[in-house]
């Protein structure tokens, strides 16, 4: 399935998955509000390191392994069988521990101990999360595209209707728990779909170790655990200091902003990982790795900057329908946000080169480092600037890092 199709069918999820999202986003913005934002944002950040250690980070190794031998049916099982045991095992053990400090970390991390219930469902469902995403990544590398797509607008409706309704019944607590219920549920579905495949038995999804896999799957497990560390904790850390320096309100801003950005860059990231991940990893030949590169170049790039030139016109009309007046001040943050976006897609499309690749080493490496260097760039630009420096440490970092990936896969890609 080539690029164009591919962004196409995706199209229809991720339109989906927009509508709910404006949707979801004005529910939030009337029910929790700005500094409820920033808590959702804190709890979100540590959803996605807690998933990722849960179900031991190989998904992308499965989905490259999956997609790498197409025509190898016993290594593909070999992977499922290994990385299904991973999950379990994994996932069961994180949720005992997440249930057993849940009062504690919710203190900690969101400044409010009441809200331990949220870490409590979260580890009950932990098992169901990871192997969630074991089947969209199995999925992903036989590139069953439709298949990965209806679940994709089952998801996205079921998590309307959960997180709206508990947020109108409960409030902030609601909408913790509904995100900690949601991929839970939708696993159910992903297994009712998935096991209807005449290639995928549930005796395929766990079993006896397969080293081969395994010292391959530890490579992509070392850099999505790097990637699900380093960036949630980031953003924690800049949550933090926004709202040390200017206030949760200010703290809440900012989770908005980042909100708008991964909601429309969707039309962008979703083709990225359902069409760039298997698609790299099956290639074998340099000079195809390239053309492929500049045919993502030539159509993603362009798309994303025309989308982000529309979001900042549009800025104000986006902000009064997706939110409230309270987040009116905003609109002042635009202008850079959008310029980091465009630059911060430029620098994925080469990223997952080395993630397809499996260049560990170098990946690991680049995300410590421009994970560091945000916080780093964030605390400097505020200080000096204001508000308006964490969006343009946004835009520097990401700036800084294409020109990293453009030196690196120029010279080592051959």
């Amino acid at each position: 399935m080539t690029l164009i199709k591919t962004s196409l069918l995706n199209a229809i999820a991720v339109g989906i998955r927009i509508l709910n999202a404006i949707a979801l986003n004005k529910i939030l913005a009337i029910y929790v509000g700005p500094a409820g934002y920033a808590i959702i944002g804190q709890f979100q950040s540590l959803v996605a390191i807690l998933t990722t250690f849960a179900s031991g980070a190989v998904n992308a190794g499965v989905t490259k392994r999956t997609a790498q031998y197409f025509d190898d049916e016993t290594r593909q099982i070999g992977t499922w069988r290994t990385a299904g045991t991973i999950c379990i095992v994994g996932s069961v053990l994180t949720g005992m521990l997440l249930i057993a400090i849940s009062a504690p970390l919710s203190a900690m991390v969101l400044g409010d101990s009441a809200l331990w219930d949220a870490f409590l469902w979260l580890g009950f469902s932990l098992l169901f999360i990871a192997l969630n995403g074991l089947l969209l990544a199995i999925l992903n590398g036989k590139k069953q595209i439709g298949l990965f797509v209806l679940i994709n607008i089952t998801g996205s409706l079921i998590g309307l209707i959960l997180i709206g309704t508990l947020t109108i019944w409960l409030g902030l607590r609601g909408a913790l728990i509904a995100l900690s219920l949601n991929q839970a549920i939708i696993f159910f579905v992903s297994a009712a779909l998935c096991l209807r495949q005449p290639w995928l038995r549930p005796s395929m999804l766990f079993g006896r170790i397969d080293n081969e896999a395994l010292r391959e799957l530890l490579k992509f497990t070392a850099m999505a655990l790097t990637s699900a560390a380093v960036i949630p904790l980031t953003q924690i850390l800049i949550r933090q200091h926004l709202a040390g320096q200017f206030g949760a309100i200010y703290a809440g801003y900012w989770e908005a902003l980042m909100r708008i950005s991964s909601l429309y860059l969707m039309v962008v990231t979703v083709p990225l990982s359902v069409y760039y991940m298997p698609r790299l990893a099956e290639i074998r030949d340099a000079n195809e790795i390239k053309r492929e590169i500049m045919h993502g170049c030539r159509l993603l790039i362009p798309l994303t900057a025309i989308s982000a030139f529309a979001i900042y016109l549009l800025r104000d009309f986006i902000v009064a329908m997706l939110f409230t007046s309270d987040f009116a001040p905003m609109t002042a943050l635009f202008r850079w946000q959008m310029t980091g976006d465009v630059v911060k897609i430029c620098g994925w499309l080469l990223g997952y080169v080395l993630l397809a690749r499996g260049l560990a080493r170098v990946f690991i490496l680049t995300e410590i480092t421009f994970g560091a260097l945000w916080y780093v760039l964030v605390v400097i630009g505020t200080q000096k600037l204001g508000v308006e420096g964490a969006q343009i440490a946004y835009a520097v970092n990401h700036t800084l890092h294409f020109a990293f990936m453009i030196s690196y896969i120029s010279r080592n890609i051959k």
